[in-house]
């Protein structure tokens, strides 16, 4: 019994040492914390205090992008309002084609390429682009290894519809944008396009012109209507013109009193000269027989003089002697 007091004596001892133990070493712990605590609190200040010098710092570039997106936002607006929607052709129809260019980053401050694209602009330089694709809005070609946007309106004379029509094609085009800070390079096949087909048009005029022959009868629509005369459209874009004095063999005062636009006639053309076209409708007409004058009239003609006759008696002595002349004067 009495080991059993003794152990339980031991276990006390050693408890109350432990607990003392522990006591000692968590209020040494504690001395620790409040020695450290300062040094925590400064370290936490300095910190935040940093964290918002960045803060305040980046602000500005912050705030300057969102004013940027703000500002191109309202671009996007403006231009959806105030572009025709027959063309589709608002940036925010193909700003994603556009944006795609700045995703190989900003370019170059000596790069060339876009000297040389800025010049092409201002000088109105005609060149040929391969298409390489069709995209919403438009096409997508390359110029120097640049990628290029061409709008549906801007690709032909008029609008085109199915632009696949379009991919493997070359084209004539001219630089319409060329933003160097943006990458944004825009093309046009418009202006070369239309100024191709007046000289087509031109050529074929020419030919048809020449082709004209004096003498030949054709048949033609009265273009327009002026004070001297009627411009007739003789076919494959030539005209020629009627002059009042050519309408007809009886008096016309104006080619509107007899003719009228849209109206078809038969002309005979009768010259040819500095790329202009007389034209007659007169000269098909049958000429009107003059009155001719009466038998019996005594009024002369005009132009003749008339015929005077003499009549006289002859004498069976026809010589005349000087003293048969003298003989009727008186002294």
């Amino acid at each position: 019994m009495s080991d059993v007091k003794e152990t339980l004596e031991e276990v006390k001892e050693a408890v109350e040492q432990a607990a003392q133990e522990v006591k000692e070493a968590a209020t040494q712990k504690v001395e620790e914390l409040k020695e450290a605590a300062p040094e925590k609190i400064e370290a936490i200040k300095e910190a935040a205090s940093e964290k918002i010098a960045e803060i305040k710092e980046a602000a500005p570039e912050k705030l300057e992008e969102v004013k940027e997106a703000a500002a191109e936002t309202v671009k996007k607006v403006k231009a959806k309002v105030s572009a025709p929607a027959k063309t589709d052709e608002s940036m925010e129809n193909y700003s994603a084609e556009l944006e795609k260019s700045l995703q190989a980053g900003p370019p170059r401050d000596d790069d060339p390429v876009w000297d040389k694209f800025a010049q092409m602009l201002e000088e109105k330089t005609v060149f040929d682009v391969k298409i390489d694709s069709a995209v919403k809005g438009g096409v997508i070609a390359f110029v120097d290894d640049i990628r290029a946007f061409i709008p549906a309106g801007k690709l032909a004379a008029s609008y085109v519809e199915n632009l696949e029509e379009y991919k493997g094609k070359t084209i004539p085009v001219v630089v319409i944008t060329a933003d160097r800070e943006k990458k944004q390079l825009v093309l046009s096949g418009q202006e070369p396009a239309r100024k191709a087909q007046r000289a087509e048009r031109e050529a074929a005029r020419k030919a048809a012109m020449e082709a004209v022959e004096i003498d030949s009868v054709i048949e033609g629509t009265v273009e327009s209507l002026k004070d001297y005369g009627a411009f007739v459209d003789i076919g494959n874009g030539v005209n020629g013109l009627v002059h009042v004095s050519q309408i007809s063999y009886k008096r016309v005062e104006k080619p509107s009193d007899v003719l009228k636009e849209g109206q078809s006639v038969k002309v005979k053309v009768i010259g040819k000269k500095d790329g202009k076209i007389s034209l007659s409708m007169k000269a098909l007409e049958e000429a009107p027989k003059r009155a001719s004058r009466p038998e019996n009239s005594d009024r002369p003609a005009r132009g003749r003089r008339r015929e005077e006759s003499v009549e006289y008696t002859e004498k069976e002595n026809a010589s005349t002697s000087l003293a048969d002349l003298l003989s009727d004067i008186k002294l």
